[in-house]
């Protein structure tokens, strides 16, 4: 085969080896050209909820491509998209009414943020301020790494991002810092919105707090009239155990923002959920109140179509006891690291596990980082650590007998890799 000309995400090509096709998937299992099979530990990036290529959605995908293709969706709608948004409305918080499409989780929370901004813009009382919480990430657009922890990441691109103001995150015993932060920033009533990843943290190194704290993060945001925007781009679909993250602290966030597990993980597509209120800010007959947003796939009817499959699976299956019976096994494997000592803070929320390796240094350049997924894929599977934050995020289809062997190799990588404080 001739030299490839891809250039892959997040990828070093100067220190990578050669990269492994992919010819087949299914399952939990992705199946290289040489006919080995990697077991899928992170869902291919957190995006498959029920398993590689289930048969529900590919059916629906090929029964609507024989009808409709991409069409434009300023000026036309079409079934797939009239459905979908009656399901996602009727699937998520309370009070969140309408439904925009874009394409990714990053278009969906640059569409959340342009929404609270056109909101206040739109009332007569403009703010421009926008609440962010240290070590999150939403998103590797310009406004989504505005939002989002700065540093490597992003470092290169710093004259483009837009300042913020920056809330701690709210770690165990420490939670009270992270509400008298908030109250303290949108006091004047210059903030035009908080975005959180609630509950779990995920490129940040999968950090998880409580849900009570969203919950006074919620009546906080109330009090200064500050809009609350949750990104469940990768929480969403049942990921903290419950269908969106702000169930658990029974909450209905002003924009809800969701992608990657919404059509199941296997054609992209995203929505941002907004209230009735910032639709109405912008209907008007002043043609300068428009949202001025869009992309050239919004609201795909394939990717659509894949959606509504996804939704029906949830209605027609027994998702919510396999993410139970995941979330368990998740709890169980993580109790024979809590003696061991290569390992620190291990974690759990719903079928999210995580746990940090004792490993020198610490942080997403970790040298330790290239290491463990080099060494979990000598062994057959696809666990991409955080620098040194070992992470599994499984699709609920895993069984239990290939999570043990997923807890097995990461007991033994703490044997290899591990330094003992």
């Amino acid at each position: 085969m001739s030299q490839s000309r891809v250039w892959h995400p997040f990828t070093q090509h100067a220190l990578e080896p050669a990269i492994p096709e992919i010819v087949r998937t299914d399952g939990a299992y992705l199946h290289k050209a040489d006919g080995t099979r990697i077991l899928d530990a992170i869902s291919s990036w957190w995006v498959v909820t029920h398993g590689h290529r289930h048969p529900h959605i590919m059916k629906a995908i090929e029964t609507i491509a024989a009808s409709l293709d991409q069409i434009i969706f300023a000026g036309f709608t079409h079934e797939p998209a009239e459905r979908l948004a009656k399901a996602l409305v009727g699937v998520a918080p309370a009070g969140l009414d309408w439904v925009f499409y874009s394409d990714s989780g990053s278009t969906s929370v640059e569409v959340a943020l342009k929404m609270a901004l056109g909101y206040f813009r739109n009332i007569g009382a403009p703010r421009s301020r926008i609440v962010v919480m240290e070590h999150s990430y939403h998103g590797d657009t310009i406004g989504t790494m505005s939002v989002g922890a700065r540093g490597v990441f992003n470092a290169a691109y710093e004259p483009l991002l837009f300042e913020v103001d920056t809330i701690p995150f709210p770690a165990a015993g420490r939670e009270q810092e992270t509400l008298d932060r908030f109250e303290a920033v949108s006091r004047d009533r210059h903030a035009a919105a908080l975005i959180v990843e609630p509950l779990v943290l995920g490129a940040g190194g999968m950090l998880m707090y409580p849900a009570w704290v969203l919950a006074e993060l919620k009546k906080i945001a109330e009090a200064s009239g500050t809009l609350l925007i949750a990104d469940e781009v990768m929480t969403g679909w049942g990921r903290t155990g419950t269908m969106f993250a702000c169930d658990q602290a029974a909450i209905s966030p002003d924009i809800l923002c969701t992608s990657k597990g919404l059509t199941g993980g296997v054609i992209p597509l995203a929505a941002t959920l907004a209230t009735d209120a910032i639709f109405q800010a912008h209907y008007s007959e002043d043609r300068k109140k428009t949202f001025f947003h869009s992309s050239s796939y919004t609201a795909n009817p394939i990717a659509c179509a894949a959606a509504l499959a996804n939704v029906e699976i949830w209605r027609d299956e027994p998702v919510a006891e396999r993410i139970a019976a995941l979330s368990g096994m998740q709890a169980a494997g993580l109790q024979r690291f809590r003696d061991n000592a290569n390992f620190t803070d291990s974690r759990v929320t719903g079928t999210i596990a995580a746990l940090d390796l004792h490993a020198g240094s610490a942080g997403y350049l970790a040298e330790i980082g290239p290491k463990l997924r080099a060494f979990f894929l000598e062994r057959g599977l696809l666990v991409r650590p955080l620098g040194n934050v070992l992470y599994l995020l499984p699709p609920y289809c895993i069984t239990g007998d290939e999570l043990d062997g997923l807890y097995d190799a990461i007991a033994e990588a703490g044997e290899r890799f591990g330094s003992k404080p």
